[in-house]
């Protein structure tokens, strides 16, 4: 059953975008809060708004808090290009491909690393939302590589303090567009939502602390191939972070890559490839590390890049 809430709007929320506004008044996420204005169910003084209207001292706000949408179910469903890297009671980390997300979630019907687990008869941890259950960090979609997912309840426990405390090594490589300068360096800047595209992230003075290491493996006339090592894990933080440098991941059109060096190297997506994934193993505290190679997507452009003079 939907729940109406008015409440006058503080002056400390004066001139903040609605969407943000609401979130913060109501404890809500942001994109919950999005999805509530662009649904038509916040109004301020009687007036429906769109989320980048900006919110005024004593209006009044009226928020309509239709029932929130169920957990998204697990299909089991095998991937055939997901590789199991290692597997033992606790854990088990593969290799995903490109086109496969780590758990189910509104808006995406496509395979998922935790479907395939299911299908091939793994038993998960049952820690934390149901179908992200096990799940201890995440790859986008359209980023390839290394993910561990816990087996075990106390595993589970384990690996996400080992993430929170950064003592887990998370190592990619990137091509990107020209040549970084220095050749070598640290990007420490925040990345929040985007103000204006609400798919995308971006650098802004009130988004979370990030930290991205980068170092040049090769330089090349069009590209350069980085190593990455990330501090925090931030959604597209790498992307964002390269973009940010004018540096974007070649192929990733939604932060600015050439799209023409895109067509030119054949990729569909951005050169973005988890390489390594070290961490302490959660039941006896040695160190494990994995790898993995370059998909064939990637090893393709990166040719075509290394053979231009």
């Amino acid at each position: 059953m939907a729940e109406q809430r008015t409440l006058p709007v503080p002056e400390g929320l004066a001139g903040e975008r609605v969407d943000a506004g609401v979130a913060r008044l109501l404890g809500l996420s942001r994109t919950r809060s999005a999805e509530l204005v662009e649904s038509g169910n916040v109004r301020i003084d009687g007036v429906v708004v769109a989320k980048s209207d900006r919110l005024a001292a004593a209006a009044w706000l009226e928020v309509t808090l239709d029932d929130p949408p169920g957990p998204v179910a697990v299909v089991p469903a095998v991937v055939p290009d997901l590789h199991v890297v290692y597997d033992d009671d606790d854990l088990v980390v593969v290799d995903k491909p490109v086109g496969v997300a780590a758990h189910p979630s509104l808006g995406w019907s496509g395979p998922t690393v935790v479907g395939h687990l299911a299908a091939a008869g793994f038993r998960i941890a049952t820690s934390g939302a149901a179908e992200r259950a096990g799940v201890i960090h995440r790859l986008d979609v359209g980023t390839s590589g290394l993910m561990v997912v816990a087996k075990s309840e106390p595993a589970y426990a384990t690996l996400k303090r080992a993430f929170r405390s950064r003592t887990v090594t998370k190592t990619y490589h990137a091509l990107v567009q020209g040549h970084p300068d220095p050749l070598a360096g640290t990007v420490d800047a925040p990345i929040g939502r985007h103000p204006r595209h609400t798919f995308r992230w971006a650098v802004v003075a009130s988004g979370k602390p990030s930290v991205t290491h980068y170092e040049t493996l090769e330089a090349h006339r069009y590209g350069s191939l980085l190593e990455v090592r990330l501090e925090t894990g931030r959604t597209h933080q790498i992307r964002v972070h390269m973009s940010a440098l004018r540096h974007p991941c070649v192929g990733d059109l939604t932060y600015g890559a050439d799209p023409t060096l895109a067509r030119r190297t054949g990729l569909e997506r951005q050169w973005l490839h988890a390489v390594r994934l070290g961490f302490p193993h959660p039941a006896t505290g040695s160190w494990a590390e994995y790898e993995s190679p370059y998909p064939t997507d990637l090893a393709h452009a990166l040719d075509v890049v290394r053979r231009v003079a």
